[in-house]
C-alpha cells in the first residue's frame, strides 16, 4: 500500500470540513489538488471513504473507522518532526466550550495559558452540552469543556471542577417578597425562563426541579443566559442559572437568589475528549494546566 501524510491530512480535513473546498484552504491545496489526494488515498485503499450527497461528503462506515488512526497518524508525525528539529511542539488546538463556562471561566483559562505558553494558538468553539459532544464524537474539537453529563462510551468525560446554580427573580417578584422559607408549594404556579433543552443548565432543572413540579409552567427558553437574566431582572418569571452567571446582577440588586435547600442543583463540570483521539503534548499540557 502506498499512501502519503498528504493524503490522510485531506482524508481528515474533509471529514471535519464537510467539503473539499473548505478541507483544501484547511491543508493549503487547491481544490483540485486536494480532491485528487483524497481520489488517490481511495483508490490506494480500494473502497470509498465518503458518501456523496451533493458537494457535500460524509464519513460512511469505513471512513468513521479510519479517521482515529489518520488522526493519530499525522499527530504522532508532527511530533516526530518537532522532537528531530529539538523544537518545543507548538500546540494548536480546538476547545470547545458550552455557554455558561465560555462567558465565564474561559476568557481567564485561556489567557492564563497562552500566557504560560506563548507559542499556543487556541480556536473556541462555543454551543450548548449537546453540540459540544456531537463535534467531540466527530472528531471536530480536541477538547470541550462541558456542564452536562455524557453517556457516549467512546467519550471520556474527566472531571473537572463543579459549578453552583441558584433560583433567582427580580427583588419586586411575590417569591421573592414572602417573609419566610419558600417551600416548594410556593414555586407550583410560578412561570420559569430557562435555558434551552440540551443545555447542561437545563439538565439540571428538569432533574432536580422539575420531578418536584412537573406541571411547571416554563414560559420562555432561550440560548443564552444573558438575555435569560435581562428577562427575569425585568420581573418576568424565575430562573434556574448559574451562580457565575448571577452574581453580577446580584451585586447590582437587580435580582435575588432565592434559598432552596431542598433542590440539589450542584452539577459537576467536565472536560471532555474522544478514548481515540491521540493526545499529544499540547493537548496533554492545555488538560493538565486545566487539572491545575
Amino acid at each position: 500500500m502506498r499512501m502519503t501524510l498528504r493524503q490522510l491530512a485531506v482524508f481528515v480535513a474533509v471529514a471535519q470540513e464537510g467539503t473539499v473546498t473548505k478541507a483544501s484552504d484547511a491543508v493549503r491545496l487547491t481544490q483540485s489538488a486536494a480532491s485528487m489526494a483524497l481520489a488517490d488515498l481511495e483508490d490506494g485503499l480500494g473502497a470509498p471513504l465518503f458518501d456523496r450527497l451533493g458537494k457535500r461528503l460524509q464519513l460512511n462506515d469505513l471512513g468513521r473507522f479510519l479517521l482515529p488512526q489518520a488522526l493519530e497518524i499525522l499527530g504522532r508525525c508532527e511530533s516526530f518532526e518537532q522532537a528531530a528539529k529539538g523544537e518545543l511542539q507548538s500546540i494548536d488546538l480546538r476547545i470547545g466550550a458550552t455557554l455558561t463556562i465560555s462567558d465565564y471561566l474561559m476568557p481567564d483559562l485561556m489567557a492564563n495559558f497562552l500566557q504560560a505558553q506563548p507559542q499556543a494558538h487556541l480556536q473556541l468553539q462555543v454551543g450548548n452540552t449537546r453540540q459540544m459532544i456531537e463535534a467531540v464524537n466527530q472528531f471536530q474539537l480536541d477538547l470541550a469543556l462541558i456542564e452536562g453529563s455524557c453517556h457516549l462510551p467512546q467519550l471520556q468525560s474527566i472531571h473537572w471542577r463543579d459549578d453552583e446554580l441558584a433560583v433567582c427573580c427580580s427583588p419586586n417578584h411575590p417569591i421573592a417578597q414572602l417573609n419566610r422559607p419558600v417551600t416548594i408549594e410556593d414555586f407550583i404556579d410560578a412561570e420559569w425562563v430557562l435555558r434551552e433543552e440540551g443545555s447542561g443548565t437545563r439538565e439540571v432543572f428538569d432533574n432536580a426541579i422539575l420531578k418536584d413540579l412537573p406541571n411547571a409552567n416554563i414560559r420562555l427558553t432561550l440560548g443564552h443566559n444573558e438575555a435569560i437574566l435581562k428577562i427575569v431582572a425585568g420581573g418576568l418569571g424565575l430562573s434556574c442559572i448559574s451562580k457565575l452567571a448571577i452574581e453580577p446582577l446580584l451585586e447590582k440588586q437587580q435580582l435575588v437568589e432565592i434559598s432552596t435547600p431542598f433542590w440539589q442543583l450542584t452539577r459537576p463540570l467536565f472536560m471532555l475528549v474522544h478514548r481515540q483521539k491521540y493526545k499529544g503534548p499540547g493537548l496533554k499540557a492545555f488538560m493538565k494546566f486545566c487539572d491545575e
